[in-house]
């Protein structure tokens, strides 16, 4: 065993001393490795990140969050699109049957997007503000955060008093750094009073609900300022349920599903003529994209691989023949051709593990000069370090078997007269 870890650092010393003497054909046969890591680890990395940001973006919903449409998410829109087009849209009678069904929610939300809106404050102006009406629960299942200032009471939101929140972008664009809390802006023909300002929503690369660009009021007050109705199809609304703590999602889905039928008043003949949707869809959807995006990253650094693992499988044969003398001293004086075999092994590895080596140190440098150039966030897990430093070993495994063989199988005899 004492001779096995002795062959470690001998073998080490060995890499090195090929590095230092054949610079330029060392340096060329590890840039297979060094390509064929930075394509695998830098498309990993993209796709790793990528994943993580949108994945955060839903999960700011919650994946317990129910979304009632007219048509389900795990369809091509284009598949029976007539018939979905048919469906009356999610209304205001939706949502009261749902919230008085008994059903195991915590909240229960319907909202209307009442389109891009020009939003004035004095001689200030936004061209395009987004403009959404919702329920008295709206904020609570969306995870909408403050800045500053509330949202409206319950009795301005029973009156349908004419105050609203809304966000940074807004704020910013409008006010240009002044307090906007209590002051009086015009949109759609009314004065609001400003009683809120949302927390800037961050640099999602999805924002599933983007807050920034957007001006918030009650539903109540956009059935005064607006031709919105209760049972009437404004562009579409959208009815949200947010599942009770300990409640099983699936049971909820019946109850949601049940309360819709008896608030549409559908026969037990008749097919339902809305969806229940799950976030969990999506992100399986998305599981599936990325896994194809890893494939393509593979399937790409594994030709630059190939290539890598020949050339240090011929430094490791021009090795063999130069130390074939030395070779045939070595086990003339009683060293077994399983040491030689592992000492040529170990070197394999050794060099191309400086060659991943330095494919991950171009990844790292690509990954931050990304992040601050593009302002996205995106990183190098440990995972993916890990990775990249297994597949160099067991490329150096397989571009120095064959040597290490040739080696090891050596007649000492006719190892020392060469």
């Amino acid at each position: 065993m004492k001779a096995f870890l002795r062959i470690i650092p001998a073998s080490f010393l060995q890499a090195l001393t090929e590095l230092r003497y054949n610079q330029t054909r060392s340096i060329l046969s590890l840039l297979g490795i060094t390509i064929g890591i930075f394509c695998i680890m830098s498309i990993k990395s993209a796709v790793d990140s990528l994943e993580a940001n949108i994945k955060e973006s839903f999960e700011k919903l919650g994946e317990d969050v129910l979304y009632v449409t007219k048509q389900p998410w795990n369809e091509d829109p284009m598949t029976n699109y007539w018939k979905y087009l048919r469906r009356p849209n999610p209304n205001y009678k939706d949502y009261r049957a749902i919230k008085s069904s008994g059903a195991a929610i915590e909240y229960a939300s319907y909202s209307v997007f009442l389109g891009a809106k020009p939003v004035k404050y004095g001689a200030s102006s936004v061209d395009r503000a987004y403009l959404i009406a919702g329920t008295e629960d709206y904020a609570n299942l969306f995870n909408v955060q403050l800045a500053d200032g509330r949202f409206y009471s319950p009795i301005e939101y029973q009156t349908g008093s004419h105050v609203t929140v809304i966000g940074s972008r807004i704020a910013e664009m409008l006010f240009a750094g002044l307090d906007p809390i209590g002051k009086e802006i015009k949109i759609n023909g009314q004065s609001l009073r400003v009683i809120g300002l949302i927390e800037p929503t961050g640099k999602d690369l999805i924002k599933v609900m983007d807050f920034d660009r957007a001006v918030l009021i009650s539903y109540p007050l956009a059935r005064q300022i607006a031709n919105v109705r209760e049972a009437g199809d404004y562009g579409g609304g959208m009815v949200a349920v947010k599942a009770a703590d300990g409640a099983d999602l699936e049971e909820v889905v019946d109850e949601v599903t049940i309360a819709m039928r008896a608030g549409r008043r559908l026969s037990p003949r008749q097919d339902n003529n809305f969806a229940v949707n799950e976030l969990s869809v999506l992100t399986n959807l998305l599981d599936s994209f990325f896994k194809v995006l890893n494939l393509a990253g593979l399937a790409i650094g594994i030709f630059a691989l190939f290539v890598g693992m020949f050339s240090v499988a011929n430094i490791m044969f021009v090795s063999v023949k130069e130390r074939t003398h030395l070779i045939g001293i070595k086990k003339a004086l009683g060293a077994k051709s399983a040491f030689i075999l592992l000492e040529f092994l170990v070197e394999a590895v050794i060099l191309c593990l400086i060659g991943g080596l330095a494919g991950l140190g171009l990844v790292l440098i690509v990954v931050k000069v990304i992040a601050a150039l593009a302002n996205f966030p995106m990183f190098l897990s440990w995972t993916n370090v890990a990775l990249g430093i297994a597949v160099s070993a067991v490329i150096g495994v397989l571009s120095g078997l064959i040597p290490a063989l040739q080696a090891a199988r050596m007649d000492p005899v006719e190892a020392m007269r060469s």
